[in-house]
């Protein structure tokens, strides 16, 4: 029996996406920036320094909605991308389509589980063991501490918080990741599902500028009715809203980035919008941030409903416009602008993903007792993460049995030239 080529408009093998190639490193580069500004700001982490600036925050909070959402609508355009090499070289017959399927679930999943278990097992404990010291003032050995990092100890509490360990921090993305690709991979082995995404009517809601407000609306809808019930936990299991958003954002750029249709498709209207979407964000974050100070200076933290609800739906505006704004700008500046650079960049910036926020606790911890001018400490804080960064990267690359582990593939027969393979 036949099967229906995935999708309509990549049926067949695509060139790589340097735009986004250039937003992933982008995005990855924020997301090390955020992390160490979070060492500064008041928000809960693993460490913190003595010196706060809380002027950050809100500086912050321009990239806290949006920055994971673009991570996984550019996992979502890879997967696509994948899809559509695989419908390429497997040709119309069912079962080569089905064993295709099955052999790009086991290479994601050795691409993003390998990486997520070296990253708990190597990576995490000394994020977890430095968290305990400075908050519970664990006085052990980092010894003593894998020991109970590797039983499972559950007694590092404050209050009724306590830590689980062993825990996954900062690599919560990569079983996420996995589980959203396995679900789509799976999924689309049926006739139905490959027929809705081919259909180019359902691409049409989405179409023009309706690619503004529906999603918005969407996250919208999200934020009213599961963002209270079901607060960010990050365990895979009880993060219904996350996944809400997360796994729609996927399926956005699964479905309307992961080809090079510029004519008439959702690049070509993102490139066509991103001025409108860039006002837009400026808009609403200045609004939504004016409206919650104004009514706590009057009136505290007491919000009825109706503003909460209020406020909910233009907060997804946040959510959305950016990414817009992100991949208009994208289109328009880094199309086709391929680099040894950049085809560097896309096999480091996983190591550099895995590593950052290690590289970073680690010497925020001891940099902090120095008392360093702040500007001083800062830059040095920053400088030690890209260094960190490099570093691990460069031995990913050169250590061959670490490769895996790292989330890279193969080493490459042919130096310089990459193939696209995002995560």
């Amino acid at each position: 029996m036949n099967t229906t080529a995935l999708p309509a408009h990549s049926a067949a093998p695509t060139a790589r996406l340097t735009e986004l190639d250039w937003l992933r490193v982008i995005a990855f580069g924020l997301l090390i920036l955020y992390h160490s500004g979070m060492f500064y700001v008041s928000w809960d982490w693993h460490v913190k320094s003595p010196r706060l600036v809380p002027a950050l925050e809100s500086w912050m909070l321009w990239l806290n909605p949006w920055r994971m959402s673009l991570l996984f609508l550019i996992s979502g355009a890879a997967t696509a991308l994948m899809t559509a090499r695989l419908d390429g070289t497997s040709g119309n017959n069912g079962n080569n389509g089905n064993n295709g399927t099955e052999g790009l679930i086991a290479s994601r999943s050795k691409r993003l589980l390998l990486p997520l278990l070296f990253g708990m097992t190597v990576i995490v404990p000394p994020q977890a063991h430095l968290e305990v010291v400075e908050k519970l003032r664990y006085a052990g050995s980092y010894g003593d501490f894998l020991k109970l990092y590797f039983q499972a100890y559950h007694g590092f509490c404050r209050g009724d918080d306590c830590l689980k360990l062993p825990t996954w921090n900062h690599l919560w993305f990569l079983p996420y990741l996995w589980a959203y690709t396995v679900v789509v991979l799976l999924a689309l082995r049926l006739p139905l599902v490959r027929s809705f995404f081919s259909h180019p009517g359902w691409r049409q809601v989405v179409g023009g500028g309706r690619l503004l407000w529906v999603p918005w609306l969407l996250f919208a809808l999200l934020r009213q009715q599961l963002l209270v019930r079901f607060p960010a936990t990050h365990d895979l299991v009880h993060d219904w809203y996350q996944h809400g958003v997360y796994f729609a954002v996927f399926l956005l750029g699964f479905g309307l980035y992961g080809s090079r249709d510029d004519r008439h498709g959702a690049w070509e209207a993102a490139r066509r919008l991103r001025w409108i979407a860039l006002v837009a964000f400026i808009v609403v974050q200045v609004l939504s941030q004016t409206l919650t100070a104004e009514w706590r200076l009057v009136h505290g933290d007491d919000f009825p409903e109706w503003l909460l609800m209020a406020l909910r739906a233009l907060n997804a505006g946040k959510q959305w416009l950016p990414i817009v704004a992100v991949l208009g700008f994208g289109r328009q500046w880094l199309s086709d602008r391929d680099s040894p650079l950049l085809r560097w960049l896309t096999l480091a910036v996983f190591p550099f993903y895995l590593v950052h926020q290690t590289v970073t606790v680690i010497a925020g911890h001891l940099l902090a007792p120095l008392q360093w001018p702040l500007a001083v400490e800062a830059a040095a804080l920053v400088a030690i993460t890209a260094l960190g960064c490099l570093l691990g990267a460069l031995l990913a690359m050169r250590i061959r049995v670490l490769r895996p582990w790292m989330g890279l593939g193969p080493e490459s027969k042919k130096p310089g030239i990459l193939r696209y393979r995002a995560s």
